[in-house]
């Protein structure tokens, strides 16, 4: 039977053997439990004296006295030190009851139970370690059996769960989970059970009773043996990490509002265009944040007023029922299918009061939470669709430097977290950010279409005409995202039919050097009308652009004041220096100017690019004109170099957006220009968009201006050029030349007027000047009559007093003709009027004050 015991007996963990002592006092039975004990076989044990064989020698006379007692009917208990068996001699103390007993002959015996005090101590051990645990620990402590329901629980496992710790017993993990959270545990206990595998911070979720909240449990689980190492339950250990989970959860929810601010800073702003600003808004915030979102910003602000967009009067907003209009520019949703009711703006929407569309223009209800949000500057809470799937929805107005121009609302669909105070604070900053991105962007396109409207009243309005020349142009702003440039170019008629051909490109961009391009325009302009020789234009121009960017240069010379001589530069003067040096406005240019009598075009280059022409039968060449020196660089004189051009060739300028950018060198997009040139004949106007569209021009990179003219030249009948000696005849000479030139014209009505005017010419040329004369008539779009002579005095025009008897000549020509004036030439002066051609209509007559004026 000792060796047959059930599984779970009490055998199982103490240490029990027993033996008998016959009526001869000595060892008469031996159990095996006792051989396991004492280490002697039954053969080795029966027929011993036990005084001998386990006692130390000196309780051995006390023991043979106690077996007497026994032996004499007497029961004994007590400890016995022995031998332990297998220990290197070690002594144990055993607790021995010894119970007199009879034979069957009646003679006195015998039977001793022994127990190893050793075990029993280990039992007492743990059983005091393990109240310890159930009882004092502050962990919930519960022991499930194998049916899984609860055998033992610690008190503080009942303080969470309510009762008593024993009335716990018998309960199961229904009655403390929800379903599906007891259904995890219950699977997770039977995988413990059946494999012996530990599980560790097992989370759970559930609620205590009486407390509303949802509590996170983290568990252990590990299954518990029997002393013999039968499986009898699985123990768990609970500890309530609800705060650590809070605490993680915010701790989350702060690495997540920065990551989308750092994202935000990131992807918010890169571009200065409003609508794009707000879709990258809504890129940061979908899904990220929330799950639906929308953007309306002020009509005003998109349609460009000058008015701030937050500054609309109240009257107007009460006078329309709602809030000024606003235009949605953005929306987004992370929710397949999903209409974004919420962000309709007035609450939960009825059958007519659907989200605005996108692109489209609208109010909100004076009362709604985004009217309120929009006047106060302030989030409001848009309460949540009851049919649909939203759950709240945040109003933030979008502030930038105290003004609002917009309105941002973020949406979380039913099923999501709602909103807390930390996603307020987070949907703040994030409107705010972009409402300064839009901001800016509202600016710089109001500088930006300032700039353009400069640019454009710059150049030249229509398609320029020109003496002898067809003449085709383009201007290419650079795209939206870039800023504006300083590129221009130019077509300035001159006297005798020549005409002035201009381009160039002030370097930098924005609106300081659209404006240094305007005043260089002007500054060529005003030159051009002197008449002055391409060089000497570029030269002045240079001086022009040094003086472009030096508003101190005043107080430059105050440094060197004193009658001491020269001294050092005062601190003010060195800074005044140092801020004009900043502020230095370099620009290249390529002037020409082109002849229709002779073909002939005289070029002069300040560091652009060179002129490129195409003659007929002939690749496309650029034409060798020396770069000089940037217009603003100044000390380098620049050349001039004068070319024969081909009847009907194509003389190109340009600026550097049309052959160069990041991705294409200088001289590969020269080539690829010459490439375009060479190609078809075909019409100018068509001849340009096939340069533009050919080459690689959509880079945006830098503005494009192109001038393309076609060289006609004047036909010889149309020229009548004289050379008249220097004598009182050939006053007559000349009228009598002009008066035959303009008949072979069919310019009748203008016989008289010319003849009168050639007369004065000549005379002065006479009376003033100096070498030969030389007459030319030139017929095109106008009249133009030249006199040439080698003197070096210019004509000029004053007013006769009434005793004078001459020096009202010039007064009449101004009176009679169009346009006159006077202009150097290498080898003396040219003086010319200008005629318009006559149309069918009568001439005016001059005025009775026109020509009282003259005397």
């Amino acid at each position: 039977m000792w060796q047959s015991s059930p599984p779970g007996s009490i055998y199982d963990y103490i240490r029990v053997a027993s033996f008998s002592i016959g009526p001869d006092g000595l060892i008469e039975q031996w159990s095996s439990r006792a051989a396991g004990l004492f280490g002697m076989t039954s053969t080795e044990a029966v027929g011993r004296d036990p005084v001998e064989a386990f006692m130390p020698a000196e309780l051995r006379c006390d023991g043979r006295r106690r077996v007497g007692e026994i032996l004499d009917g007497k029961e004994w208990t007590g400890l016995v030190p022995f031998r332990i068996p297998g220990e290197g001699g070690a002594h144990g103390v055993a607790e021995v009851y010894v119970m007199p007993s009879l034979t069957g002959r009646g003679e006195r015996a015998a039977l001793c139970i022994v127990v190893d005090v050793r075990a029993l101590r280990r039992i007492e051990t743990d059983l005091a370690a393990s109240q310890a645990i159930f009882g004092q620990s502050p962990f919930g402590f519960v022991l499930f059996g194998t049916d899984f329901a609860v055998v033992r629980a610690n008190q503080r496992f009942a303080t969470v769960f309510g009762g008593a710790a024993e009335d716990h017993r018998g309960r199961t993990v229904d009655d403390y989970l929800p379903r599906a959270e007891a259904d995890r545990l219950s699977a997770t206990l039977k995988r413990v059970l059946e494999t012996g595998e530990s599980v560790t911070d097992l989370q759970l979720v559930g609620t205590a009773p009486g407390d509303a909240g949802r509590r996170h449990w983290s568990m252990n689980l590990y299954r518990v043996h029997s002393g013999a190492g039968r499986p009898v339950g699985v123990a768990g250990l609970a500890t309530d990490v609800t705060r650590r989970h809070i605490a993680a959860r915010e701790a989350a929810s702060a690495r997540r509002n920065l990551a989308l601010l750092n994202e935000a800073s990131a992807r918010i702003g890169n571009s200065l265009d409003l609508e794009t600003t707000a879709r990258e808004l809504l890129d940061v915030a979908v899904p990220g944040f929330c799950d639906l979102a929308a953007v309306d910003l002020y009509q005003g602000l998109l349609t460009g007023e000058e008015a701030a967009p937050g500054s609309w009067a109240p009257a107007h907003r009460e006078s329309t029922g709602g809030s000024a209009e606003l235009r949605r520019v953005a929306h987004a949703s992370a929710v397949a299918d999903a209409l974004p009711t919420a962000v309709a703006g007035s609450g939960p929407p009825g059958p007519d009061d659907l989200p605005p569309a996108l692109g489209s223009v609208h109010r909100f209800a004076f009362g709604s939470p985004c009217a309120m949000a929009l006047r106060s500057g302030r989030v409001e809470d848009v309460p949540g669709d009851e049919m649909g799937f939203v759950q709240s929805t945040l109003a933030v107005p979008m502030v930038a430097h105290d003004t609002v121009v917009g309105l941002v609302q973020f949406s979380r669909t039913k099923g999501s977290e709602p909103f807390g105070e930390r996603d307020r604070a987070l949907a703040t900053e994030l409107a705010a950010r972009a409402a300064v991105c839009i901001d800016n962007a509202r600016l710089y396109r109001r500088e930006h279409e300032r700039a353009l409207i400069l640019q454009r009243s710059l150049l030249p309005p229509g398609d320029p005409e020109a003496a002898g020349l067809d003449i085709a142009c383009r201007y290419l702003p650079g795209n939206t995202a870039t800023e504006v440039g300083g590129d221009w170019f130019d077509v300035i008629e001159l006297p005798g039919h020549r005409t002035a051909l201009v381009v160039g490109d002030v370097m930098g961009r924005g609106l300081r050097a659209a404006v240094a391009m305007g005043e260089l325009r002007t500054a060529v302009r005003t030159l051009a009308l002197l008449d002055l020789e391409p060089a000497e234009v570029l030269s002045a121009l240079d001086e022009v652009a040094r003086g472009l960017g030096s508003p101190g240069a005043g107080e430059r010379s105050e440094g060197l004041g004193g009658s001491g001589g020269a001294q050092w530069p005062s601190r003010a003067a060195q800074k005044s220096r140092e801020t004009d040096l900043s502020e230095v406005y370099l620009a290249t240019c390529v002037y020409a100017v082109y002849d229709p009598v002779t073909r002939r075009c005289t070029f002069a280059n300040a560091g652009h690019l060179p002129p490129a022409v195409v003659e007929p039968g002939r690749p496309a060449r650029l034409i060798d004109v020396p770069p000089g020196m940037p217009l603003g660089v100044g000390g380098e004189p620049f050349e001039e170099v004068e070319v024969e051009l081909a009847e009907n060739a194509l003389l190109t300028l340009y600026t550097d957006g049309l052959v160069e950018s990041r991705d294409q060198p200088l001289d590969e997009g020269l080539d690829a220009l010459r490439a375009v040139l060479t190609g078809p004949q075909m019409e100018l106007e068509d001849a340009c968009d096939h340069v533009l569209s050919t080459l690689d021009t959509r880079h945006g990179e830098d503005d494009i201006a192109l001038l393309m003219a076609r060289i006609q030249g004047l036909p010889v009948e149309a020229v009548g050029d004289w050379t008249l000696p220097r004598e009182p005849r050939s006053v007559g000479r000349a009228r009598e030349l002009a008066r035959d030139q303009l008949l072979s014209w069919s310019l009748d009505d203008l016989v008289d007027t010319t003849e009168l005017l050639v007369s004065e010419l000549v005379t002065n040329a006479l009376r003033y000047g100096e070498g030969e004369i030389r007459l030319r008539l030139l017929r095109d779009r106008t009249l133009v009559c030249e006199v040439w002579d080698a003197g070096l005095v210019q004509p000029r025009r004053r007013r006769a007093r009434d005793t004078d008897e001459g020096g009202r000549g010039l007064q009449l020509v101004g009176l009679l003709s169009a346009a006159w004036g006077s202009r150097r030439t290498p080898r003396g002066k040219t003086v010319w009027f200008e005629l318009a051609l006559p149309d069918g209509a009568p001439a005016a007559e001059l005025s009775v004050e026109q020509l009282l004026s003259m005397y």
